[in-house]
């Protein structure tokens, strides 16, 4: 007999034989403040999340079911969902059904159909809509989570964090009320991830501060990660005295001791608005999922002893003691739940499921919504925030850094939910100066300087998104990413697609990258690696090469946000920073005048033509445009070749259509790319461009290196000379 037959014949026999455990906590009804219906309810939840894991790999057996790992020994959670508001955000752990089962009850909902068309991944499926099987409602504040391995607990905090936020910046889509907590949970084994170490850390620096951080993180304690034991007392002694969380523990093998504990919790949380680390005791039963032999890894002795401890029959013995219900009453219930389940599975076994393509990828774009119209801000308004100085050199030729500084501020008037966050930020203005005198024109509470942790730093934009916020945050350097890129790839990108459109987190992330940073650096500061961002589903990303389009581009990347929902990174080329000129001292060809409010932005099927030459069309992006500027100078003056050069400004979605178009009157076409060879825009600009049948094309990519510091720092990127030389040479070739 299988272990999941064994837990079910123990508890039949045991409630049966009034063999029930000893009890391991003390509260009462009156503890925890529940009725004996109350209770009931929560049984009534525990059994029916039992035998929904049961009916769970029942359905893989008949081949209709995907999804097992189960809940089984964490039922304990339904007194979490018990002891919180159903409007309280919660980031919930992939075994918590009992607590989603819970929340079902305090808002009326049904859940057991919903929970059996997830494990048969049916297009009904009201959270995924049968793109994963996913614990999540809308209708109870339950963003869905796929397998969380602690990543979603950055972003926890950000949701935490809007919260007291947004008493002073009423955001104009805010989803949580004031007076609102955050939960998410997570296993033992977890709490070593980076990410749960930073969310935490996060937290405890934040509330430290005295700032509002009104969150609960729950660690569901069953000692294993998967095969791998969680040493004696580790999670107690790494977390009782972590400075400015609180630490409260409970039993989640006793409903009414898990009750008290998260009460206990809620009420630092809540009134105190201050974290708290919940730390619930739980058994892991049938193995990690379908396919897991635990006895494999696990000795019998363990195993039996947490089937012995089965949250169930801790919940018998707290029936016995605190309920009119007899053991053959607990026995009914849970019998006729199992009846429910089984009913209900052959209704599901022949769903609609996704079928095409087009199906599966249809939320990936998150819907638009409606939002208050974009306005031109308040001209003496804006003459009092931008000062007499600054409304002067409007008028003046000015380089990136200062035109997107007007930018950000502009945006910031006519916009109140969005929030700029990041390191050096505030009171520095950032390392480049791009975000000076900003927090002194809004305050800290809309340009933050944050802790320097990137994971938290995104997590905080996607948390504050999730409260109605538009975040504009930012990476100090593009090399920084790389340690957080999860929160974009498996948090914010994901979120619409495996909740079929109904939760967004729509933000921008300013990311300061790319190569030809002279003295400074190396790999570090000047990283031009992109490609992990290109391949994530439904990201946009923009790359202004000059001032003026990174106003217009910027405009964009906020409308899309505020209203399509979208997750924009806007990647700007810190060696363009503060360049004015493209030849000679003086001559102020890359500086720019500040665009006029009323000026169109640049959307994302706009690129930029300059020049009308159809000797060679130079198709690149960011650096590469200032460079390819100065080449076709040289190549017009010196050489007779007549050039245009296309700068791409949007790198995803590629505006292939746009691009097609623009070089089709031209001969040749060499791509250029500051990218390294391998996995560069070039690669995907040739096959597009080839499918579309353009021919004699080339490309010209920086090498597949690190960048060095020092004289060597362009050497292994391509320059103006280079650029001029890969043009010659594609016109000495026959057509």
């Amino acid at each position: 007999m299988n272990r999941v037959e064994i837990v079910h014949d123990n508890f039949l026999r045991r409630v049966a034989q009034g063999d029930l455990p000893e009890r391991v906590g003390t509260a009462t009804l009156d503890d925890a403040q529940l009725t004996a219906g109350e209770l009931v309810s929560l049984f009534e939840a525990q059994v029916l999340s039992r035998h929904l894991d049961r009916a769970a790999r029942d359905m893989q057996a008949r081949g209709f079911g995907f999804y097992t790992i189960g809940s089984s020994g964490h039922e304990g959670m339904a007194a979490v969902a018990g002891a919180l508001r159903p409007t309280d955000m919660a980031f919930v752990h992939y075994r918590d059904a009992a607590f989603q089962i819970a929340r079902s009850g305090q808002v009326g909902v049904d859940p057991m159909r919903d929970m059996l068309l997830s494990f048969t991944t049916s297009i009904d499926d009201p959270i995924s809509g049968g793109r994963h099987k996913v614990l999540g409602s809308a209708d109870m504040a339950m963003p869905p989570q796929t397998s969380t391995i602690a990543s979603h607990l950055p972003k926890a905090v950000g949701t935490a964090y809007s919260i007291g936020l947004a008493k002073r910046v009423k955001p104009e889509h805010q989803v949580l009320p004031d007076d609102s907590v955050v939960m998410c949970s997570f296993g033992d084994a977890s709490l070593n991830h980076a990410s749960a170490q930073a969310a935490i850390n996060t937290a405890g620096w934040t509330a430290y501060q005295g700032v509002p951080l009104p969150l609960i993180f729950v660690c569901e304690d069953n000692g294993l990660g998967i095969s791998v034991k969680t040493p004696s007392n580790w999670v107690s002694a790494s977390m009782s005295g972590r400075a400015g969380v609180g630490y409260v523990a409970g039993s989640g093998l006793d409903l009414l001791d898990a009750t008290v504990a998260t009460q206990r919790a809620a009420h630092v949380a809540r009134r105190q608005r201050r974290p708290v680390f919940l730390h619930l005791s739980c058994v892991r039963l049938y193995g990690h999922a379908g396919a897991d032999v635990a006895s494999s890894y696990l000795s019998m002795e363990r195993i039996e002893a947490d089937e012995a401890n089965d949250p169930l029959l801790h919940t018998a013995r707290l029936l016995a003691e605190f309920s009119d219900l007899s053991p053959t009453d607990v026995l009914d219930c849970y019998q006729s739940v199992g009846v429910k389940v089984d009913r209900a599975v052959d209704a599901v076994a022949d769903t609609r499921r996704l079928q095409t393509a087009d199906q599966v990828m249809a939320s990936i774009v998150p819907p638009r919504r409606i939002a208050e119209p974009a306005t031109v801000p308040n001209v003496e308004n804006r003459a009092e925030v931008f000062g007499a100085h600054e409304m002067r050199l409007m008028s003046e030729p000015q380089h990136l850094a200062k035109l997107l500084n007007w930018a950000l501020t502009d945006e910031l008037l006519r916009h109140r939910e969005i929030v700029l966050a990041g390191e050096d930020i505030g009171a520095k203005g950032g390392v480049y100066g791009v975000t000076q005198r900003l927090q002194k024109r809004f305050g800290a509470h809309r340009v933050i300087d944050t802790i320097l942790d990137e994971q938290s730093i995104l997590g905080m934009g996607i948390g504050l998104a999730h409260n109605g916020f538009i975040p504009i945050v930012e990476i100090q350097f593009l090399a920084y990413l790389h340690n957080a890129e999860d929160q974009l790839r498996g948090e914010a990108a994901t979120l619409p697609f495996f909740s079929n459109g109904q939760f967004t987190n729509p933000m921008v992330v300013r990311i300061a990258g790319l190569g030809y940073q002279r003295g400074f650096g190396g790999h570090f500061h000047n990283d031009n690696s992109i490609a992990v961002l290109r391949d994530i589903p439904g990201l946009v990303i923009a790359c202004p090469s000059n001032g003026v389009d990174a106003v217009l581009m910027m405009r964009e990347a906020v409308r899309l946000a505020r209203e399509e929902q979208r997750v924009v990174v806007f990647l700007e080329p810190i060696a363009r920073y503060m360049t004015r000129d493209l030849h000679a001292n003086g001559d102020d060809r890359w500086a720019g005048r500040y665009p006029d409010m009323i000026v169109e932005p640049i959307t994302m099927d706009r690129i930029a033509v300059r020049g009308t030459g159809i000797d060679v069309a130079i198709v690149t992006y960011g650096n590469g445009v200032f460079l390819a500027e100065q080449a076709a100078e040289i190549l017009r003056a010196k050489h007779g070749v007549s050039c245009r050069v296309v700068d791409m400004r949007w790198l995803a979605p590629l505006p292939t259509d746009a691009i097609v178009a623009s070089v089709e009157p031209c001969a040749q076409v060499l791509i250029v790319d500051e990218c390294r060879e391998t996995g560069s825009q070039s690669e995907a600009l040739v096959a597009h461009l080839g499918e579309r049948g353009v021919t004699n094309m080339s490309r010209l990519c920086a090498s597949d290196s690190f960048i060095a510091t020092g004289p060597a720092s362009g050497v292994t990127l391509p320059s103006c000379d280079s650029i001029v030389d890969a043009a010659l040479a594609g016109q000495a070739e026959p057509t």
